[in-house]
């Protein structure tokens, strides 16, 4: 809600992590971002389920629905393997798809690894909520976030949510003159 401190969702997708098998780096590499980059008040809500449609989308739509998250980011499932599950249930929560996010990552991801077109990492809306979803490796996450979230202020803007504020020279985030703070 305008006013509000931003409100960020955090949703690893593993396995393996949420065996207890290896620990989560995906997710803690969100919240290293989030806490370097972001000047305004905030808090979040962390959460690691299996690659399991139904168990991601219960907790997107917990996220979302139940805890308020303003924005909700995902680490993992992305690619094209029988598991890899993110994207198709990110699709299933959203009530809009924002197909620049999925372009965008994907351009980003190419300067570095020529496999970022397996990648089907993906963008949409659920509610005032916006819903994307990252690559699982720390310096992959890094190197889409610090161009991505460029994006994601203004967007919030537009959907209704809370102004978030950037840390300049960490990210610049893009909004137009004609755009105010509220």
């Amino acid at each position: 809600m305008v006013g509000d401190p931003a409100k960020f969702g955090i949703l690893t997708i593993s396995d393996r992590a949420f065996s207890g098998e290896y620990e989560d780096e995906g997710g803690p590499a969100i919240l290293g971002f989030f806490t370097e980059a972001i000047a305004s008040e905030w808090s979040h809500h962390s959460q690691i389920v299996p690659d399991e449609s139904n168990e991601i989308e219960a907790a997107l739509k917990e996220m979302v629905d139940d805890q308020g998250c303003d924005v909700v980011v995902t680490t993992g499932g992305t690619g094209p393997a029988i598991r890899d599950v993110t994207p198709d249930a990110t699709v299933a929560v959203c009530e809009r798809i924002l197909d620049g996010f999925g372009e965008q990552m994907r351009s980003i991801s190419l300067q570095y690894v020529p496999t970022a077109i397996l990648s089907r990492q993906i963008g949409g809306i659920r509610g005032s909520s916006l819903i994307f979803n990252l690559p699982g490796r720390p310096k992959a996450i890094r190197e889409t976030l610090d161009e991505i979230w460029k994006a994601v202020p203004y967007c919030v803007d537009l959907i209704g949510g809370p102004y978030i504020d950037m840390v300049d020279g960490i990210c610049n985030a893009f909004r137009p003159k004609s755009a105010r703070r509220r």
